[in-house]
C-alpha cells in the first residue's frame, strides 16, 4: 500500500521508515510535536474558538458520519500554532500519535480522517490514513477545502467543518457504490504483520476503555 509522504507529496510504501525521495520520517515531527502518544477526543478544540452549542452540533456530527461508515472515524483539531511546518505534517503526526479515546478500537488510525485548523493563520489541512488511500486523494481534500475557505477566513469553524465533513461524505458515499460494483479495484494490499503505530494506538485504546469500566461502577 502506497501513501504520500507529508513534506515532499511522492508516493511512497507506507512501511517504509523514512521517504526514499526527502528522507522524510516520523522522526522528523516527532522532534516538533514530541514522541509521546496523545490522548485526545475525535473533537478537540484546543484553542478554545467553538462555543458550548457549537460543540454540541459538532460531536453529532462527527457521530453522524461515524454512524454512516461504520468502519471510519473523522477528527476535529483546531489549534494556534506559532511555528508550524506544514499542517500536512501536523496531521500525520497526530494521526500516528494520537489514541482517539472516543473511537471505538475497531476504528484505528489508519481508517481516519482528520481535520486540522490552525485558527489563528485561518488555515486548514485535511489528512487520511491509509486505508483511504483507494478513496481519497488530494483533489478531493483540496476541492473540500477549498468550499469551506470562505466560512474560516471568516471564522465560522463550526460551518467551515460542516461543509468540509458533507463533501468528504458525499465522495465518500459514491467511492462506496464503486467499491459495491466493483471491489478489487479498491482492495488494499496485503500488508506483513508487524506490530506497529496501529496496534500500539489499539491497546492504548482498550485500556483507557478498561479503566472507564472500571470507574463507571
Amino acid at each position: 500500500m502506497l501513501m504520500k509522504c507529508p513534506r515532499c507529496v511522492q508516493r511512497v510504501h507506507r512501511s517504509a521508515r523514512q521517504c526514499p525521495h526527502c528522507g522524510f520520517g516520523i522522526a522528523d515531527v516527532d522532534r516538533i510535536f514530541g514522541e509521546q502518544d496523545v490522548r485526545l477526543k475525535c473533537l478537540t478544540d484546543a484553542a478554545g474558538v467553538l462555543k458550548k452549542n457549537e460543540r454540541v452540533a459538532a460531536r453529532r456530527m462527527l457521530s453522524d458520519f461515524q454512524r454512516k461508515f461504520p468502519q471510519l472515524f473523522f477528527g476535529l483539531y483546531f489549534g494556534t500554532f506559532k511555528e508550524l511546518p506544514s499542517l500536512r505534517q501536523f496531521g500525520f503526526w497526530l494521526l500516528n500519535r494520537g489514541a482517539f479515546e472516543d473511537v471505538e478500537v475497531s476504528r484505528p488510525n489508519e481508517a481516519g480522517i482528520l481535520l486540522s485548523v490552525d485558527v489563528s493563520g485561518k488555515a486548514a489541512g485535511i489528512t487520511f490514513g491509509y486505508a483511504l488511500q483507494p478513496f481519497l486523494d488530494d483533489e478531493v481534500t483540496f476541492k473540500a477545502l477549498s468550499a469551506a475557505h470562505p466560512y474560516f477566513l471568516q471564522g465560522q469553524w463550526l460551518r467551515a467543518s460542516e461543509v468540509v465533513v458533507k463533501r468528504i461524505t458525499k465522495t465518500l458515499a459514491k467511492q462506496a457504490r464503486r467499491a459495491k460494483r466493483d471491489p478489487e479495484a479498491f482492495e488494499p494490499a496485503p500488508q506483513p504483520e508487524t506490530e506497529g503505530v496501529g496496534e500500539i494506538l489499539e491497546r492504548i485504546r482498550a485500556n483507557h476503555r478498561t479503566d472507564q469500566s472500571r470507574t463507571q461502577v
